[in-house]
């Protein structure tokens, strides 16, 4: 199911059947009808919501969830991981790679309290050059999202795509042109700081009332206990 959710009061506005953007149609109909003033809508990057909403809601401003954006970037990242492992020959160097997914998506700052994982860390970035580039270049990413005005957040995001580019990491390169295509989206965030953290936060609530039930037959009954 999709839903919308009032990001400063937390009210479900809307439950849809299935999980594409033809489930907002009927949201988007009402909206229309009730001359529904909406300035700005948080989504993720996916093509289907972006024509939706421009085709239903012209006036409303797109903002990006930040947290989607990096989390597409450590998906970048993890993949690029295991085609290096799989390019090595040297099986030293397989073994000092193998096993560092999640140290190479952990916070640096997670990592402060366990030398020997820091250490693991370093001694895997040592070895590949592309491997590093992509993992300096992660922590960088979230600092689009924490300068004080607009128009830093632009020279740093028009800066890191400028980096990803050289790095010489195909995939990378192709993630910039991704975030290139998709600029005025992510700085919108500073006109509007909203994400769907909060919706994402709903939707494990939404979860737990199902396992609770042990599923609802009845979807009308269901989506009236989401609303009320």
């Amino acid at each position: 199911m999709t839903v919308v959710l009032d990001l400063f009061s937390g009210v479900v506005l809307f439950v849809g059947n299935g999980k594409g953007a033809d489930a907002l149609t009927p949201f988007f109909r009402r909206t229309k009808r009730c001359r529904t003033q909406i300035q700005a809508v948080a989504i993720d990057m996916s093509p289907a919501y972006i024509q939706a909403v421009k085709a239903h809601l012209p006036q409303a401003k797109i903002v990006f969830d930040h947290f989607h954006v990096i989390k597409l970037y450590n998906d970048k990242l993890a993949d690029l991981r295991r085609q290096l492992y799989r390019e090595m020959s040297d099986e030293l160097q397989k073994k000092v790679l193998k096993g560092t997914r999640w140290l190479l998506l952990k916070n640096p700052e997670n990592l402060n309290d366990d030398n020997d994982k820091k250490e693991r860390l370093q001694a895997a970035l040592k070895i590949n050059s592309p491997l590093a580039a992509a993992y300096y270049l992660k922590e960088d990413l979230r600092q689009i999202w924490g300068q004080r005005r607009k128009s830093d957040a632009r020279q740093v995001l028009h800066g890191w795509i400028k980096r990803t580019k050289a790095s010489g990491v195909q995939m990378l390169a192709r993630f910039a042109k991704t975030l290139a295509d998709h600029t005025n989206g992510i700085l919108n965030y500073y006109n509007f700081p909203i994400s769907t953290g909060p919706l994402e936060g709903t939707n494990n609530k939404i979860k737990t009332m199902q396992r609770q039930a042990y599923g609802f037959r009845d979807m009308g009954f269901f989506k009236m206990n989401l609303i009320h």
